[in-house]
């Protein structure tokens, strides 16, 4: 029987993360390649939990899990505490797991894909003589961003923490914008430990890039062609797309895909801020009533968790107000949303899986970021691709419901802004199409994880 290469993906624990590497797993599978994906006993149950009594569709996915610890974390607020504690436990759970497979598996792990921040992954996988293949699922200049790091800080442009003075611009390149201190992957204001532990996140993924046989991302060539320049070795398999519920935390509400149909083409403002964002109760409520004011319908999800009290509460009479052209959810399935005829514009966090489905769709963004890359994101999509607008606040400040209500205005009757988003479309749309920029490199890694896996067996 021949026996196919064996692929091990091992995503970040997080929504934002497990869903591309999951979509990138299946294109993988699909051409071939025998693929087990990782996940932690605790998000495996929220994906399971999501998706409900229905089959799930991994398709030809196997799925495994091990524990990360968390039961041992007292305060999972802590996130220092929470990200150590993975790190202990899944290092040493993923060697063993290992081992098992390739000691009573009959098709071995010949490579382990796994997401850039784990560098631990990447260095049980070369201690065991695996190939390893390393995903960078957010904006491309970022990851030159963090490769240069180290460097950054030794020369005294950053220091230990991350920090910059506000003037601060760094310039890799002439074609690529220089990247100012206020987008820097790692921001959260008024979080000062999550900032220092994505900084070091950022710092890793440097040795992580030295001791990969692949580097991997979310994006597509065309789009990012500049910074791909930078990282000769880099292969652009993106957009990530799939319209199948893969990676959810959450239990979709599908009504609204039947009320956009109620729709009028183009008129619906779509609202939602993915998995982590969360506002107070003062912005929470000025966002409400801007999306009133703009007078357009609108789709908004609001799941748990989205404010800082334990009640979502609206300001009164909104819901009255509204409920003749307002559709409020707990969650939607996005790419069907964002491809839908009814949708005019996207007000985003700016997640890079949230840009990407966006950009697929031919989607304007109104760009509203909260911390870490979705920053450096927010400038990508305003100055350098022009595809949005900024609803910029700065730190403390609200951002009031006449601005949020102006903003829209401004998008919905900009058409360059439509036309550039028009052009985006069509050319992630080629990238993934056969013969297209990303599907021929995602082929291309297929063929040479076929040609390393022959060699392995041949050792046999």
């Amino acid at each position: 029987m021949e026996r196919r290469p064996h692929v091990l993906a091992i995503p970040f624990p997080a929504q934002g993360h497990v869903g591309p590497l999951m979509k990138l797993s299946r294109q993988v599978a699909r051409r071939g390649i025998r693929v087990t994906f990782m996940n932690t006993e605790s998000v495996h149950t929220r994906m399971l939990q999501a998706w409900g009594d229905g089959d799930r569709p991994w398709g030809g996915i196997e799925m495994a899990t091990i524990p990360d610890g968390m039961e041992e974390i007292k305060d999972m607020r802590d996130i220092e505490k929470v990200a150590e504690m993975r790190v202990k436990v899944m290092s040493g759970r993923l060697e063993e797991l290992l081992r098992k497979m390739n000691s009573s598996w009959d098709e071995k792990v010949t490579c382990v894909l796994a997401d850039a921040t784990l560098g631990w992954a990447f260095e049980v996988a070369e201690k065991m003589g695996i190939k390893r293949a390393m995903f960078w699922p957010t904006v491309v200049p970022g990851l030159v961003l963090s490769i240069s790091t180290p460097r950054l800080v030794e020369a005294g442009v950053i220091d230990n923490c991350g920090s910059a003075s506000s003037d601060t611009a760094i310039q890799f390149s002439p074609k690529l914008p220089a990247v100012k201190s206020v987008d820097f992957l790692w921001r959260c204001p008024g979080d000062q430990r999550r900032e220092e532990i994505i900084f070091r996140h950022a710092m890793s993924v440097n040795k992580a890039v030295q001791i990969s046989n692949w580097l991997l991302c979310n994006s597509f060539y065309e789009l990012d062609h500049a910074a791909c320049g930078l990282i000769p070795e880099l292969l652009p398999v993106g957009p990530l797309t799939s319209t199948d519920r893969l990676g959810n935390f959450w239990a979709e509400d599908l009504t609204c895909l039947n009320w956009l149909d109620l729709q009028p083409c183009e008129s619906v403002i779509y609202v939602a801020f993915g998995s982590l964002a969360a506002f107070d109760q003062n912005q929470f409520e000025e966002l409400a009533l801007g999306l009133e004011l703009s007078g357009h319908p609108f789709l908004w999800v609001v799941r748990s968790g989205f404010t800082n009290v334990d009640e979502i509460k609206y300001p009164d009479g909104f819901l009255e107000r509204v409920s003749d052209r307002g559709k409020i959810v707990s969650w939607v399935p996005q790419e069907k949303v964002l491809a839908h005829p009814s949708v005019a514009c996207f007000m985003t966090h700016c997640g890079w899986n949230s840009i990407m489905e966006g950009i697929s769709n031919g989607v304007p963004f109104l760009c509203w970021p909260c911390f870490a890359d979705q920053f450096y994101n927010r400038s990508y999509i305003c100055d350098t691709l022009k595809v949005g607008l900024d609803l910029k606040a700065e730190e403390a400040e609200i951002v009031s419901r006449h601005k949020i209500q102006a903003q829209l205005e401004q998008l919905l009757s900009d058409v360059q802004i439509k036309e550039n988003a028009e052009r985006l479309r069509g050319m992630a749309r080629r990238s993934v199409s056969e013969g297209g920029s990303s599907s021929t490199n995602i082929q291309h890694f297929v063929e040479q994880l076929k040609c390393c896996s022959e060699a392995v067996y041949h050792c046999d």
